[in-house]
């Protein structure tokens, strides 16, 4: 975008493994480092800009290039078909996320009840998320509210690198299942990582308010915000978030 005459314009495309077409050309070490940097823009999902210096360092002249990442849409994994989840599965299509409902019973999970779900998945919770593909983007939303389910199933999410783990129910609920957790190996570190009960304190009651209170936390977890009332306060009101994804393209120029 800006800098030396003879590199404005050139571009160079970056894969998630690393490889890479096109090229800057000048200092051997830029290609490298712009590769580099824009893996951190990929992962993240991120677009915007990088300046760096000519020579692939801050030495140099200074340029400015932009990165454009092009990424698939999150995912968001329902657990649990109960009427809050199919608030919640018209909110996360509100937001762009691919929307999975899973739930073990068959009577509950069905394409009458989510006609806006991407994926219906009739199957133990734990299983499916021992065989479906996630990332640092997605986000598993526990509604079941059943220890027999939700037990085996934040075992394995909360050792996933994914953005976000939520779990429904009472505050004494909560405590009664971090105390099976524990039982059952979970370490404190990545109990840490469980939203629960989940959402923000909206005053929420219906199942709408409810969908609405979990995804502003899922909102404010992937922008860095505080759920804070932005009345009064100093804060930024837009944060630069750090979302990640995989099966991805980016693009600098």
């Amino acid at each position: 975008m800006s800098g030396p005459a003879e590199l404005l314009g050139r571009a160079l495309t970056v894969r998630p493994d690393g490889s890479y077409e096109g090229g800057f050309g000048g200092h051997p070490e830029l290609d490298r480092t712009v590769v580099a940097e824009a893996g951190a823009f990929l992962d993240a999902g991120r677009t915007g800009t990088l300046e760096i210096g000519e020579q692939g360092s801050r030495c140099g002249a200074p340029l400015t290039l932009l990165v454009e990442s092009s990424v698939p849409p999150p995912r968001m994994i329902v657990f649990g078909a109960i009427d809050f989840a199919a608030a919640l599965v018209r909110v996360g299509k509100f937001l762009g996320h691919h929307v999975t409902v899973c739930d073990a019973r068959p009577v509950f999970a069905t394409r009458a009840r989510f006609p806006e779900a991407d994926e219906i998945v009739v199957e133990w919770p734990h299983t499916y998320l021992e065989r479906t593909s996630v990332d640092a983007r997605t986000v598993l939303c526990v509604l079941t509210h059943d220890p027999k389910f939700d037990v085996p199933l934040l075992e394995r999410a909360l050792r996933l690198p994914v953005a976000y783990v939520g779990a429904m129910g009472s505050r004494r609920t909560h405590l009664d299942r971090n105390a099976r957790l524990r039982a059952a190996g979970v370490t404190d570190l990545e109990l840490a990582r469980l939203r629960s009960p989940i959402g923000l304190d909206l005053g929420a009651r219906t199942p709408q308010e409810t969908a609405l209170s979990i995804a502003a936390e899922i909102v404010a977890n992937r922008r860095g915000g505080s759920g804070a009332s932005l009345t009064g306060a100093h804060t930024p009101i837009h944060h630069d978030g750090t979302d990640a994804s995989a099966g991805r393209i980016g693009t600098v120029a």
